[in-house]
């Protein structure tokens, strides 16, 4: 496999008398993940499943070391695990390690190539988690209408390299250069030569973001609120636009790329793109902000705007696999406690996504979402059948998704077996 729960075992401080402990910390991650990849949000499931036979295998711990014990852990020793702090106590022995965790994503994502890229783009998205109870750090958000927190995330394609909890009380772009500027010098460790492209929607086109942008050879493609100013400069084309989408009965767009400078946030004058669309319901103006220069083969203002900006629309696509994986479960009183929640669920989808990239590549969900992918092909009935040697799982014969079950099986194996 990746080592995925082995690396991210790995992130964690144990600070437990060894000659005590029933469940390491490898077995109590990889519980928890698959737990959440198979669809057990709740800790209180794992009270049915630490005598699975199944997620015994997947966590890889078959047998108990002590009779009075089941070979995975319960509800209680789970608990525990997520409720640890930054530096162990008494209670709470086990400690996640915030910058072992973040780099992890990284690296995940990087090894997942066999050659660098010439080119990567890197979509941030902002997202309401809402909160039902008195968590530490909520507060009430007014574009939601609810109490929430604001978890930034950041994907390369399908790739998961950044999933941050904060507090709702921040803009979208809250931290979004210091998390930038150590994903991307962790890439150019591995890849120096390797072209980066932000993209992102208006939340983050802010001085600050852009400015570190330019002066660290990124580029960077941002939606753009629209104002007064810039709604004037597409007078004529949302005319010309209303016309064609008269004559035609059919939506017309008609692109102005200008230069443009605000009248006191931004530092210097910038490259903008208007979109002067006319659909059969009105106008719907629409701008992006980039640095990206026209040439003559790329980047003329139409490209840019449907070909590279609109396809952010994936980001958030994926940002909706993370809520399926249960990445809204932000019921711990701590901001601690549900940012290690958050890391369990991204980390769920980086194994269902790999089992996607790798296993199910050349079948019918090769773009499956992650609950499809659940329901279709992990949560399936079998019969368990334990001897010495083996255990021995049969499912049966009129499965219908057995040919994608055996492809992707025969996939993984030739993928990880070096592993």
């Amino acid at each position: 496999m990746i080592g995925l729960t082995r690396r991210f075992a790995a992130c964690f401080q144990d600070a437990r008398n060894s000659a005590f402990v029933e469940h390491d910390v490898a077995t109590l991650v990889g519980q928890r993940i698959v737990g959440i990849a198979l669809g057990y949000e709740d800790l209180i499931d794992h009270d049915q499943l630490r005598h699975d036979p199944v997620l015994a295998v997947l966590a890889g711990k078959l047998e108990a070391r002590r009779s009075d014990c089941a070979p995975l852990a319960g509800k209680s020793t789970l608990n525990r695990l997520e409720l640890g702090q930054p530096e162990p106590s008494r209670y709470a022995k086990i400690s996640a390690e915030t910058t072992a965790i973040e780099r992890l994503f990284v690296e995940l994502f990087l090894d997942a190539h066999v050659e660098p890229p010439k080119q990567i783009i890197l979509d941030l998205d902002a997202t309401d988690d809402p909160l039902h109870g008195h968590q530490e750090g909520r507060f009430f958000h007014g574009y939601y209408d609810c109490y929430c927190y604001l978890p930034l995330y950041v994907f390369c394609g399908r790739h998961l390299l950044l999933a941050r909890q904060r507090r709702a009380n921040v803009a979208g772009c809250d931290g979004a250069v210091e998390e930038m500027a150590r994903i991307v010098a962790q890439i150019r460790q591995r890849w120096p030569r390797v072209r980066i492209i932000l993209r992102a929607d208006s939340g983050f086109s802010n001085d600050e973001l852009m400015v570190w942008c330019e002066a660290n050879r990124v580029d960077y493609v941002f939606g753009l609120a629209r104002n007064r100013r810039l709604e004037a400069v597409l007078v004529e084309p949302l005319a010309e636009a209303k016309h064609l989408c008269i004559a035609s009965g059919r939506p017309a767009r008609v692109f102005r790329d200008f230069q443009y400078r605000t009248i006191d946030s931004w530092s210097c004058t910038r490259r903008v793109v208007g979109k002067a669309e006319h659909t059969l319901d009105g106008a719907n103006p629409r701008f992006i902000v980039t640095s990206l220069k026209r040439t003559r083969s790329a980047y003329d203002a139409r490209a840019l705007y449907e070909d590279l900006y609109c396809a952010r629309g994936e980001a958030e696509n994926r940002v909706g696999e993370q809520f399926e994986l249960f990445a809204d479960r932000a019921s711990s009183a701590t901001m601690q406690a549900n940012q290690l929640r958050l890391w369990f669920s991204a980390m769920a989808y980086v194994l269902v996504d790999t089992l996607r990239r790798v296993g199910l590549r050349h079948g019918q969900f090769a773009d499956a979402a992650v609950q499809t992918i659940r329901l279709k092909l992990l949560k399936l009935g079998a019969q368990v059948r334990s001897s010495v040697r083996r255990i021995h799982f049969a499912i049966a014969s009129g499965f219908p998704n057995k040919d994608e079950f055996a492809l992707a099986h025969i996939y993984l194996q030739r993928a990880f077996s070096s592993a």
